[in-house]
């Protein structure tokens, strides 16, 4: 049974879908990372799994439970957490606030998970007392994926994790998702670095126009000279 199924699925904002009958599948334990051109609809996908937006048609389904059409809270509650591209911390909160704040819904002692993401980025447990709007782009990333940790979801999504990031802390960026992912975390990326990004997941999907154009396991994908030349930069 696949942790996460998406089938034929048809979304968009307003009347317009954007996705026009994709597929996505997530297997326990995996990365999967979701590639293509700007508007092909990779993060529409991302949206729709995560209630934000209209879905039209097609399937959803975590852990072989129907969640689409679902509100963002009750996918949440479901064991899947979301880490937007922008706007992923609020500013004026401290570090350790906005990671509580990812265990809004969680009644029990969640101290276990707290420690959990300090150890897992060490730099946010020595910022854990400043305002997160006053940390790097990378800290901000960091303080989202906690976040997202203190809910100890099956899977969660992230849409472009090192956009705007330099070189040297997209690298951190990939080595902190890989290490989320060897806690036993399953990760569905949309991610535009693409070939690196394929170099740490299992598998990858290449979307255009709302539409899957390649399915393969990331080595393939790597390997594929069609893909290298119109998706990868040769």
């Amino acid at each position: 049974m696949s942790l996460l199924t998406v089938d034929g699925l048809y979304a968009g904002y307003g009347d317009v879908d954007i996705l026009k009958g994709v597929d996505v599948r997530v297997e326990p334990g995996e990365i999967v990372v979701l590639i293509g051109p700007n508007g092909a609809g990779k993060s529409t996908v991302m949206k729709a799994i995560f209630g934000l937006i209209r879905v039209s048609g097609g399937r959803i389904a975590y852990r072989d439970r129907d969640i689409t059409g679902l509100r963002p809270d009750q996918v949440v509650r479901s064991g899947i957490c979301y880490v937007p591209q922008e706007k992923n911390v609020f500013p004026t909160l401290t570090v350790e606030e906005n990671l509580e704040m990812g265990a809004f819904i969680r009644n029990d002692d969640y101290s276990a998970e707290l420690q959990r993401v300090y150890e897992l980025f060490p730099a946010l447990y020595e910022k854990r007392r400043q305002p997160a709007g006053a940390l790097s782009g990378g800290q901000r990333q960091m303080v989202a994926m906690g976040r997202a940790l203190m809910l100890d979801p099956g899977l969660v999504l992230m849409d472009e994790p090192t956009a705007g990031l330099a070189p040297a802390i997209v690298d951190l960026i990939f080595e902190n998702i890989r290490k989320i992912n060897d806690l036993g975390v399953s990760i569905l990326m949309v991610e535009q670095n693409a070939k690196q990004a394929l170099r740490m997941s299992h598998r990858g999907y290449v979307l255009t126009t709302g539409r899957n154009r390649h399915t393969d396991s990331s080595a393939n994908l790597l390997a594929d000279r069609e893909v290298a030349e119109m998706f990868l930069g040769g």
